[in-house]
């Protein structure tokens, strides 16, 4: 099915194009990497009465380590970040886009288009759960910079008005012994999680200082875990602890089921992806190099 016509037009700045969607009002939808929009387009399931491509500005797309902080242009592609060096140094950071669907997907998808659309069962917001995280937004307003509990607000729903953007992403680089993990269960590549878990550590000596445990697909919008967190703050890392933090998970989940799953498999599938998930952050933020793979059925 083709879409149905619209007016295509092409902005030279993210400030033209926060412009041009005041301009042309809520009919207006950006295209970024197009991994979301362009399928719906093609179901009639959106149908825009004006397109603003973002792809033709120049400077939109960069990986910069600054002040503690690594800082991603909206337009910086999935593969990118698989690809940068600078963005391995948060290891969960690269697993994520290195499991993004296939490689044409994330040759073309972007981390701020993602962020922007919300899906429940999209990759880069539970990841960027457990980490400081901030999103600019850009407006005819100026800019404003929102922590991403704020900026996630539910099920494809953010805190960016009608005429908004988001112009960057910024990541606190975590302190001292940390290590962070991300993994989801596929029945393929392609295909979107049944559920995912990621985690981010930080130990003082071989204690818990800080845990942030985030589940994916499994809500309208990632779960952060704090009790599994709290079974794990302050208290000496050992198997056990690990098996209670998953366990803690497991009941704190509420999935809903579908052709994926059903609500129970979903819960025992995210402890199992729990303690995966913890045993390799723990492994990480005790130095060692650990590659990591989603799990395919």
């Amino acid at each position: 099915m083709y879409p149905r016509a619209f007016h295509y037009h092409r902005a030279k700045t993210l400030k033209e194009a926060s412009t041009l969607l005041t301009q042309l009002g809520e009919g207006a939808k950006l295209l970024a990497g197009g991994q979301s929009l362009i399928p719906l387009m093609k179901l009639r399931f959106a149908s825009p009465d004006h397109l603003v491509d973002l792809n033709f500005i120049s400077g939109a797309s960069f990986i910069a380590e600054e002040k503690g902080h690594l800082r991603f242009g909206p337009l910086t592609r999935h593969a990118e970040i698989e690809e940068s060096p600078v963005a391995a140094k948060i290891p969960i950071l690269h697993d994520c886009a290195a499991g993004i669907a296939d490689v044409q997907v994330r040759n073309r998808g972007t981390i701020g288009g993602s962020l922007a659309e919300a899906d429940p069962s999209g990759d880069w917001a539970t990841v960027m759960m457990t980490l400081e995280t901030r999103v600019t937004c850009l407006g005819p307003k100026g800019e404003r910079s929102l922590g991403l509990g704020g900026f996630v607000k539910d099920a494809y729903t953010t805190a960016l008005e009608y005429d908004e953007l988001v112009s960057g992403v910024s990541v606190k680089i975590p302190e001292g012994k940390s290590g962070g993990a991300y993994l989801a269960f596929k029945r393929a590549a392609p295909v979107y999680p049944t559920a995912s878990a990621a985690v981010q550590l930080t130990l003082e000596g071989d204690v818990c200082k800080e845990a942030a445990i985030a589940l994916g697909c499994v809500g309208l919008v990632p779960v952060r875990v704090k009790e599994a967190e709290s079974a794990l703050l302050g208290k000496s890392v050992n198997t056990k602890l690990l098996e209670n933090a998953a366990e803690a998970a497991r009941a704190a989940a509420e999935p809903q089921p579908d052709m994926r799953g059903s609500a129970e498999y979903k819960r025992q599938l995210v402890a199992a992806l729990v303690t995966r998930a913890l045993a390799i952050a723990l492994r990480r933020a005790r130095g060692e190099r650990v590659e990591v793979s989603h799990i395919y059925a």
